[in-house]
């Protein structure tokens, strides 16, 4: 089953609000359209005045039966890049769902349209967009156009999970700090361009690594050379195949990647002023790990 991505014409002016009509996107199980008008971790007390917050946030506080302040959010929008069975995606899709991630999966992107994290995403109702737009794919969009589809779903963070291709700069710019990527091994080691699925656990192994395990990184224009974010070790056992590992460190990957994404949700990242993004504790906001 093919999935359409939605036709834009080119526009000189920037992104507007009024771009688009007020009628919704028309959404199939096979494709979106749109009407357009004419236009591991470590804990410590850091000193406040290194800290930064990030802009926005939509935030109230209220008060429990016990006392405690619980902040309430209004939910963001993620759009979710996939390339694969998206088993992360469905991680976090399930984490929006349940409350644990006050947020929702607004949109999918992939370049295979019949990959599982593309067919799920249609299971579940959403909006499939295919990117980029290639000479065997001529109806994906192009960055450009990518960028105005993530607009008029109100895109808030962008989440890689198993997205093969390299981000455009023009994507990273409309989104500063804005886009994460796991890596399944402890980066800055075994990463970079070629470094993906089991090539990442037979280098961890060959080498005589003892531990492994994911990270969670901001991205920029190089492969897995982003500011990281969260990692979680994963012990390399002596006679650990590939495969073996893998699982391991997936597992563990799932559960960070969701706790992440709930503190970028929750406007828990926290920035020092050597540009290291840390990520204040839930219960504790004088902790960041």
């Amino acid at each position: 089953m093919k999935t359409l991505a939605p036709s834009f014409r080119s526009y000189s002016k920037p992104f507007q609000s009024s771009f688009f009509s007020s009628s919704p996107p028309l959404r199939t199980r096979d494709h979106v359209s749109f009407r357009t008008r004419t236009q591991v971790s470590f804990r410590g007390a850091c000193s406040s005045k290194r800290l930064g917050c990030r802009d926005g946030g939509e935030m109230v506080a209220n008060s429990s039966p016990d006392g405690e302040d619980v902040k309430k959010r209004k939910k963001r929008k993620l759009a979710v890049f996939v390339s694969g069975r998206g088993s992360n995606f469905r991680a976090i899709h399930e984490a929006c769902v349940a409350g644990t991630i006050s947020g929702e999966v607004a949109a999918v992107v992939t370049e295979k349209s019949g990959c599982a994290g593309a067919v799920f995403a249609r299971d579940m109702d959403i909006p499939v967009i295919l990117f980029p737009k290639t000479k065997q794919d001529p109806d994906a969009l192009s960055a450009s156009d990518l960028i105005v589809a993530l607009r008029r779903y109100e895109v808030d963070f962008i989440l890689l999970a198993g997205y093969l291709k390299l981000i455009p700069i023009e994507l990273i710019k409309s989104f500063p700090k804005s886009i994460i990527n796991t890596h399944p091994s402890l980066l800055l080691a075994f990463g970079g361009k070629g470094y993906y699925g089991m090539k990442v656990h037979d280098s961890v192994i060959a080498s005589g690594a003892r531990y492994s395990g994911p990270t969670i990184h901001f991205i920029d224009e190089h492969y897995d050379r982003g500011r990281i974010l969260a990692q979680r070790a994963v012990p390399v056992l002596a006679n650990d195949t590939a495969e073996e590992l893998a699982t391991r460190v997936l597992q563990v990957e799932h559960r960070l990647y969701v706790e992440t994404v709930a503190a970028l949700c929750e406007e828990r990242i926290v920035w020092r002023e050597d540009g290291i993004p840390l990520i204040r504790s839930i219960e504790n906001p004088e902790l960041y790990s």
